[in-house]
């Protein structure tokens, strides 16, 4: 074999071992993210508390009943 082929060999095994590595940390890092508690701040509170006032609301609204203008709508071309 050619030094070319040998160097391609090498260097595509160094990118594979490069990339089981990369996995193994990353894979490492999730693990400890779900260790870690919840962040919580003041802003995504604020920001639940108004989403949970606003569908409140929009449950107690009620949809006023559609009122006809007269026999306009049958003269209108369909």
């Amino acid at each position: 074999m050619d030094l070319t082929y040998k160097i391609l060999i090498a260097g595509a095994i160094i990118i594979v071992l490069g990339w089981v590595a990369y996995g193994i940390w990353w894979y490492k890092v999730l693990q400890e993210e779900k260790k870690q508690p919840e962040k919580k701040t003041e802003h995504l509170d604020k920001v639940k508390k108004s989403f949970e006032d606003y569908a409140k609301k929009m449950a107690e609204y009620k949809l006023k009943p559609y009122e006809k203008k007269g026999d306009d709508d049958k003269k209108a071309i369909r």
